[in-house]
């Protein structure tokens, strides 16, 4: 039995391919792309066969008769029992004027030139989408009341069937398949697509939370999915039956899930929280149109949607098909197919092989490359204070990547001994002596490095000052805040807006300020420092509202206790588990490689939480490890009323407990 097929290559036409050469003496021929040629080899090991039961032509969906050559036209013949025409574009996001001529002109050429080669049968594969926006139950015996076709992909399925219904001069056939998802067998999918659309964000729930804690989601209409493997066995039955000319058969799910459902199916397959708490987004139905749209229209509304909707992965247009009214019957389909073991298998017998396979073969990050090297490699990165501790381990990790690392620092002898380290292990380290909080120096020091490397590309106010010392014991010494502010804010102000302009000139740049996790815990004994890293906090989040549009972002990063010499004098750390500062350059170097706009340990953000919702709970515990932990020998003096020391015990098991956070 003779064949021809348009959309062979495609997700659907391939499997269908194959599953028609089962059948005994059949041979089809394939209309392909000529930019499709280099693809036949892998095509062919897919079908298990060769050019002498799988013949290809090259041609144009788009031209009259495909454009296919006279030669051609005589190796097809006359001989085509079944024209199966899958070709046409499914992606809600492609513009109009491609689909019109894909979908809707493509298939005018297919019936004629099915009609040129003598054709038998004609079977289009159109989409429950011809319907529209239909409210009810659509039949499969319903066409022309199909309703709200604004959508250009509902309007050019729908004309398309209408060219086929109207104009079609062979006995036809047309098949409806739901969302089509991967293989119920195998996981296998092509392209992100319908349902797979929230695969990231459930990633994304996945990774933030443990699969016990209740997640709050939307609910909706019913989606209808069926796997592919499904469609294609359908599809190869119903076209063989005999008696079925100038019907229409729905391939979709006889009991379809609610959105809430479907997504609380693939959330068990990924085991990530389910949505304990559903939203029905048609609560927001009682909001006209036309105000919706004029929302929509604003400027900050429309960029913070496509920000959102971005974050998420998901199309702009998404939420418009939240609420989708229509339900398919399927009666004609499941009376051809009865008795034959074809049906749509229950999903959560197959979600978590299309989890498995999204997330190994389809997950967009797998195509991103996030390694250091790709986002650091020939850019100009200044990591200020690099002489010692983190700001060290960062330039050394930055150096290896293949970035030109730069630094400033005050201690002469201190940043030679580094480059000499550098040079050693062969890498270089471009060093330059400056007080950062002289601000003469630091500007002179910043222009002279822009001067001397064109721009920089990522910078990293790393270098501060930290003081540990109660403010009763302070009262005396309003130096140390005013020394602290100085570097800690003014120093590294002077030096983001030194390179700044040079930023903004070349439409990107990346600044990472190095804050703490007493900022978000208001860490007592530590007012100077944890006041001079708010102000820099602050000045960070006006300054990434103002660039968000000039391709500059800003990352903050509440850095716990780390082993440096900048806490040497405390002997009290000794005791207490810190991060080293390799630990810390790692997370200075995955913020770097992805841009979050802050970067905080789990215990600073639930002191953040606790401050916010309980103050009066988070200042009771903030002053009991003000009262267990004693100032350091320099600064500590004797109080009348202050309470005794703790026990060691207490005081080993309090820093376990609230590891990272400053005593």
């Amino acid at each position: 039995m003779r064949y021809f097929m348009t959309g062979a290559s495609g997700f659907i036409g391939k499997r269908l391919v194959r599953r028609l050469l089962q059948r005994e003496g059949s041979e089809i021929v394939v209309l392909i792309r000529d930019s499709e040629q280099d693809r036949l080899a892998d095509l062919y090991e897919f079908w298990e066969a060769d050019a002498s039961r799988v013949i290809p032509v090259v041609g144009d969906l788009t031209l009259p008769n495909f454009g296919v050559s006279a030669a051609d036209l005589k190796k097809i013949g006359k001989r085509t029992s079944h024209f199966f025409h899958l070709a046409a574009i499914y992606d809600l996001k492609a513009d109009t004027a491609s689909q019109l001529r894909v979908n809707v002109e493509g298939t005018r050429n297919a019936v004629q030139f099915a009609e040129a080669i003598g054709a038998k049968h004609f079977h289009l594969f159109s989409s429950i989408a011809s319907a529209g926006m239909f409210e009810g139950l659509f039949r499969e015996d319903m066409f022309d009341e199909a309703e709200h076709l604004e959508h250009p992909y509902f309007r050019t399925k729908h004309d398309s069937e209408g060219i086929v219904r109207r104009e079609c001069g062979i006995p036809w056939r047309i098949y409806r398949p739901a969302l089509v998802v991967g293989d119920s067998r195998t996981g296998e999918m092509d392209k992100i697509d319908g349902p797979y659309y929230f695969f990231k964000l459930i990633q994304k729930m996945r990774n933030l939370l443990p699969p016990w804690v209740p997640a709050i989601g939307i609910e909706g209409g019913r989606i209808n999915v069926v796997p592919v493997d499904f469609v294609v066995a359908a599809v190869d039955h119903i076209a063989h039956a005999k008696g079925e000319d100038g019907k229409c058969f729905h391939l979709v799910d006889p009991t379809p899930m609610r959105v809430g459902d479907l997504l609380n199916t693939f959330a068990r397959a990924a085991h990530a929280p389910e949505m304990a708490l559903r939203i029905n987004a048609a609560l927001f139905g009682f909001i006209p149109k036309h105000i919706r749209r004029a929302l929509l229209a604003l400027t900050p509304v429309r960029r913070i949607q496509h920000a959102v909707m971005k974050d998420l992965g998901l199309p702009d247009d998404m939420f418009r098909f939240i609420n989708y009214p229509t339900r398919f019957d399927c009666r004609e389909t499941l009376r051809v197919l009865k008795g034959t073991g074809i049906a749509v298998p229950p999903l959560d017998t197959y979600a978590w092989r299309l989890w498995d396979y999204w997330e190994r073969h389809l997950d967009p990050d797998l195509f991103i490359d996030r390694s250091l090297k790709a986002q650091v490699a020939g850019k100009v990165v200044l990591v200020t204070g690099a002489s010692s501790g983190i700001g060290k381990a960062t330039a050394k990790k930055l150096a290896e990547a293949g970035a030109i690392v730069v630094t400033m620092a005050r201690d002469k002898d201190q940043l030679d001994e580094t480059v000499r380290e550098f040079d050693a292990a062969g890498l270089k380290l471009h060093a330059y002596v400056a007080d950062l909080a002289d601000m003469v120096q630091s500007g002179e020091v910043t222009a002279r490095i822009l001067a001397d490397h064109g721009t920089v590309d990522v910078l990293v106010n790393n270098a501060g000052r930290s003081i540990r010392r109660a403010i009763e014991n302070s009262f005396e010494r309003f130096h140390d805040f005013e020394r602290t502010m100085q570097l800690n804010y003014f120093g590294s102000l002077k030096v983001s807006m030194g390179v700044l302009p040079a930023m903004i000139a070349q439409k990107r740049g990346h600044i990472v300020n190095i804050s703490s996790i007493g900022v978000l815990t208001n860490a007592p004994r530590f007012s100077a420092y944890v006041a001079s890293k708010a102000a820099l906090d602050a000045w960070t989040r006006c300054a990434a509202s103002e660039f968000a549009d000039r391709g500059i972002s800003f990352t903050t990063i509440n850095m716990p206790l780390v082993k440096t010499p900048m806490i040497a004098p405390t002997k009290l750390y000794d005791q207490v588990p810190t991060l080293t500062p390799d630990d810390a350059a790692e997370l200075i170097c995955q913020a770097i490689i992805n841009k979050p706009v802050r970067v905080a340990t789990r215990l600073g953000i639930f002191g953040q939480v606790l401050h916010a919702l309980m103050p009066r709970v988070a200042q009771i515990v903030m002053n009991t490890t003000f009262r267990m932990f004693p100032d350091s020998d320099a600064a500590k003096s004797k109080v009348p009323g202050a309470l005794p020391d703790m026990p060691s015990a207490d005081q080993i098991a309090f820093t376990q407990i609230m590891r990272g956070i400053h005593f």
